[in-house]
């Protein structure tokens, strides 16, 4: 009895479909963004062992840690999109936030030249977007 307790729709965040059993299927349109989210935190992970790897310890803490803030919010928006679980939008507003500080520290630090352009690329090109689709995630219902 306590197992599905700890195992009903109401605690496990799965929505089930009026008539039915089971989570409700996806749309095309909600896997890609899942997708996309899941996809991005990935990509993220590498990422961090670069950072660790190329920046002065007191940077390196500072960048690795919201980076990896930014994987783990993205990582969990993403997967709780891809299983229909309607508990996306906290970690989908936590990823926009993150990102659009990411992006705006990113282009405050840059150094003119080569550095600012591969800021504002990273920015135009890859935070800033995201951070417009999290928001976006984050402030619809379903």
């Amino acid at each position: 009895m306590a197992l599905s307790t700890f195992n009903s729709a109401s605690i496990s965040g799965s929505c089930s479909r009026i008539g039915g059993i089971g989570p409700a299927p996806l749309s095309a349109a909600r896997r890609r963004q899942g997708r996309i989210l899941t996809g991005a935190g990935l990509a993220l992970l590498p990422w961090l062992g670069y950072l660790a790897g190329t920046l002065p310890p007191a940077e390196a803490a500072a960048w690795v840690a919201l980076d990896a803030l930014e994987a783990a919010a993205l990582l969990t928006a993403g997967t709780r999109l891809l299983r229909g679980d309607s508990r996306h939008r906290a970690p989908a507003a936590a990823a926009a936030v993150l990102l659009l500080a990411d992006a705006c520290l990113d282009l405050a630090t840059a150094a003119p030249g080569t550095e600012l352009a591969t800021a504002l690329a990273m920015a135009a090109g890859a935070e800033l977007p995201l951070a417009g689709l999290s928001a976006w995630l984050a402030s619809r219902r379903t």
